[in-house]
Parts: structure tokens; sequence; C-alpha cells
């Protein structure tokens, strides 16, 4: 798909919400995603809307907890330059992003390690 395809166009094309069905998991979603799951059972968001009781601002909190390291990885893959045009096939291109998420695992852990 190209890049201009909007990211519920492109799960409606591959039938994402069915095959997250299917293995029996959910999609952590941002506000955007509102109505794209009509039965809420498929694509977590957050609450929209102001002056919303703390119930609901701790679940926002809380689904931003869960989002954030996902998000992070996908900062950081869009960091390599190899990924910005693959001129392969996507399941080279998959096995690329594997092997760049496993050296950057590797580059945190060493970070972290003593010496």
């Amino acid at each position: 798909m190209p890049g201009s395809t909007h990211d519920t166009t492109a799960a409606r094309i591959w039938n994402i919400l069915t095959a997250l069905r299917d293995a029996g998991l959910i999609a952590l979603g941002d506000k955007g995603y509102h109505g794209y799951d009509r039965t809420g059972q498929q694509v977590m968001t957050p609450y929209k809307g102001r002056n919303k009781p703390a119930s609901q601002k701790d679940a926002n909190r809380a689904h931003t907890r869960l989002r954030g390291p996902g998000e992070r990885a996908h900062a950081q893959l869009k960091t390599w330059r190899i990924l910005r045009k693959p001129r392969c096939c996507p399941r080279r291109t998959e096995r690329i992003a594997k092997a760049i998420h496993v050296l950057q695992n590797y580059e945190v852990t060493a970070d972290g390690a003593v010496r």
C-alpha cells in the first residue's frame, strides 16, 4: 500500500480486526480510531472530551502507558534509512525490521550493562 493510505483504510483492506479477533487480541488506538471498531471489542481508544471524571482520566493515563513502548519502537524504526524506501518483497522487509529490533534491544541492554 502507498504511504498515503490511512491506517484505518489499510486495516479494512487487510481485515485486521478479523485477524485480531481470531487471535484473541485487542489493539490500542488513539482518539482517531473512535468508530472504526463499532463493537468496541478489538480496538480500545481513550475517552474523548473535556471535563472527564477522574475514572476516565485514570483510564486514559493507563491507556497512554500501555501505548508508549509501541510508539517509541515505531519512532525508532523510522530512523533507520533502510526502511525508508524498501526495494524488496514485504517478507524481507519484515525480517529487516525484526533484525533492527534485535539490534536496538542489544544496544539498550549493552548500554545498561556494567562493563
